[in-house]
């Protein structure tokens, strides 16, 4: 569970998160979505402990995140928007120092990477350096770390970016399985369709604010026939 209580970031006179209150359960896919410059990435920001709240208090499955970082952060894997670090790392010894971060025996950690690997395609690029990699398999080699230590709470930054159709189907089949089995993914993505498609709730921010969250059903109210497209630019709209 994800809980965000009236949190704020201010950047000079910029209000980029604006006292955010809301709450993602156990067993659900959230999407968050919301224009260029809403505050969609600082909110992941805050969420992961990269940068600080001004006010408010941030919690992962009930550890305070600033008063317990590491406890926090050992319940979470993140998948940032670029992967852009360990460039001199081959894909292997990237697993291997992920797996030694959060714990994970070496038997366990060999099963796995080897596993997802294999699921995709990159075993043939496991023992070359990340900085040769492309955007697509940086993006996979990232979603391999953030799994490997089996995390309560899956946070991606738009993962489909750069992502082969079949991996991008392995990606939303690996997040409803994760999701299903009772533990929790929050994503960011502009592909509207996708976030229609897959997930159980959607929260829409603007301008530091979120305007609306629930499920598809419930941001149609009456309008039951509008896509999430619709729903967003009316939303959007109106909370401008």
């Amino acid at each position: 569970m994800i809980t965000f209580e009236n949190v704020t970031k201010v950047y000079g006179e910029k209000r980029a998160v604006d006292n955010l209150t809301m709450q993602v359960e156990d067993g659900k896919v959230f999407g968050f979505i919301g224009p260029n410059g809403a505050g969609k990435t600082t909110t992941i920001k805050l969420m992961t402990g990269i940068i600080q709240p001004d006010e408010g208090r941030v919690e992962m499955n009930g550890i305070d995140m600033k008063k317990s970082p590491l406890e926090a952060k050992r319940t979470f894997g993140f998948v940032p928007d670029a992967f852009d670090m360990y460039g001199r790392l081959t894909g292997m010894e990237y697993l291997r120092f992920m797996g030694d971060m959060y714990g994970v025996g070496k038997e366990e950690r060999n099963r796995l990477s080897e596993m997802y690997l294999e699921q995709f395609a990159l075993k043939d690029a496991a023992n070359q350096q990340i900085r040769s990699y492309s955007r697509g398999m940086k993006q996979k080699i990232a979603v391999i770390g953030a799994l490997l230590h089996d995390p309560s709470i899956w946070i991606l930054d738009e993962p489909m970016t750069g992502l082969d159709p079949q991996s991008m189907h392995l990606l939303k089949e690996q997040m409803r399985a994760h999701a299903d089995s009772g533990r929790t993914v929050f994503f960011s993505t502009h592909v509207l369709d996708v976030a229609e498609r897959l997930c159980d709730e959607i929260g829409i921010i603007s301008q530091g604010k979120l305007i609306a969250k629930g499920s598809l059903d419930d941001l149609r109210g009456s309008q039951k026939n509008d896509t999430l497209e619709e729903l967003f630019l009316e939303l959007v709209e109106k909370g401008e």
